[in-house]
């Protein structure tokens, strides 16, 4: 299931507006700089922001997404051009060698589903030529985050955003369901010009580091490191996981 707020076409023109700081690319980038890549594969591209940074610095980037309305912002923006968008999951992925496969922020925990899971640890790993890196980030369960998501409210998360050509956007988030390893929480958009009111239904799954990196070798990688988020220092993982040169 493709959440209303990257599926919906009027959600995903307006991702960007509602999620400005996207200050945690950074660590990406500098990784990709480290690890000398020319080419790579970003998995829940979203609306391209992290593809297109990537593509700024001479990288070869495909991005992909099952979330179409998302992926057509992605197309659509300056530079879009030079990355390859594509529609769909790692299961759909054409044949690739890239040196970087990665998910930025919340796109390896909203893969919920376990076959799901499984499928883009596989897809992942046949994209990487032998020595390539699959970097992802994990919120770490042991901070219990729901436990501050608790104490969401219509009040406490309420803001207005003025999104250009668009008018104001009201938005509130709220906690829905904890049912670990799943947690799932609303977002509502009521849009100002016309009143239209619009919700998105999210779920994430907080998996353990010990399950991840069971789940990685069993796929065939080498866990390299597991790094801390310079963006949430002590509350997430960012793992480095090696395709075998084997």
């Amino acid at each position: 299931m493709v959440d209303a707020l990257f599926g919906h076409p009027r959600l995903a023109a307006i991702y960007d507006a509602l999620d400005s700081d996207r200050s945690d690319l950074d660590a990406y980038l500098a990784m990709a700089e480290e690890f000398g890549v020319g080419s790579a594969l970003d998995i829940g591209c979203g609306t391209g922001v992290f593809a297109l940074l990537l593509a700024e610095r001479g990288v070869y980037v495909t991005g992909i997404d099952p979330a179409r309305a998302s992926v057509d912002v992605a197309r659509g923006k300056p530079g879009g051009e030079k990355v390859r968008w594509l529609d769909g999951d790692a299961g759909d992925l054409p044949p690739l060698q890239v040196d970087l496969v990665t998910m930025t922020g919340n796109a390896a925990q909203a893969i919920s589903e376990p076959q799901a899971w499984r499928t883009t640890l596989r897809g992942a790993y046949a994209a990487l030529r032998p020595g390539g890196r699959l970097v992802f980030e994990t919120r770490d369960p042991a901070r219990r985050v729901w436990e501050e998501w608790a104490r969401w409210t219509r009040e406490s998360t309420y803001r207005v955003t003025d999104v250009p050509g668009v008018d104001r956007v009201e938005t509130w988030s709220e906690l829905t369901d904890v049912s670990l390893p799943l947690v799932s929480f609303r977002g509502t958009y009521v849009f100002a010009a016309d009143g239209v009111v619009l919700t998105s239904e999210s779920t994430l799954r907080f998996r353990e580091r010990t399950e991840i990196e069971r789940d990685l070798h069993e796929y065939g990688f080498v866990v390299e490191d597991v790094r801390d988020a310079p963006d949430r220092p002590g509350r997430e993982l960012v793992f480095v996981a090696r395709r075998d040169a084997a």
